[in-house]
């Protein structure tokens, strides 16, 4: 080949190129704290630093990972109660069908499911919170 007709890499970026670089200087503690966020929040030092500045300051930097991990654990607790909380139901319905069940018992299980309503509201309105400040 001859070489016509062939490109030299790929084509030149119009838009969004990024050419203009700033130079910051940190004291050693600073620089420590970046390194943390760098390995904490997987992302590279420019990112982090460019993040910072340039989003929105109520938005809030997190490692999606680690966010997906913990949510997926609270979501299976919430599964776990959930059918505990059927399993319950299921037994109270056997006493009753039997008339051995205790207004005690009744009384004490809607407590507990209130209690566990209330705390599932509170978990989304965590977690609303959550994707409004990480802007997802």
């Amino acid at each position: 080949m001859n070489g016509r007709g062939r490109t030299k890499g790929r084509p030149q970026m119009l838009a969004g190129k990024r050419n203009k670089k700033i130079d910051a200087r940190f004291t050693e503690d600073e620089y420590a704290i970046i390194c943390k966020l760098e390995k904490t929040l997987g992302v590279t030092k420019t990112e982090l630093v460019r993040q910072r500045l340039l989003s929105n300051a109520g938005l809030l930097v997190v490692n999606a990972k680690e966010l997906i991990v913990l949510l997926d654990q609270v979501g299976a607790e919430m599964g776990r109660c959930g059918s505990n909380i059927n399993q319950l139901a299921k037994y109270a319905n056997i006493l009753k069908k039997r008339g051995m069940l205790s207004p005690v018992v009744i009384e004490r299980f809607n407590v507990l499911f209130e209690q566990y309503l209330k705390n599932q509201q509170a978990l989304d309105a965590s977690l609303r919170k959550v994707f409004r400040m990480t802007g997802a």
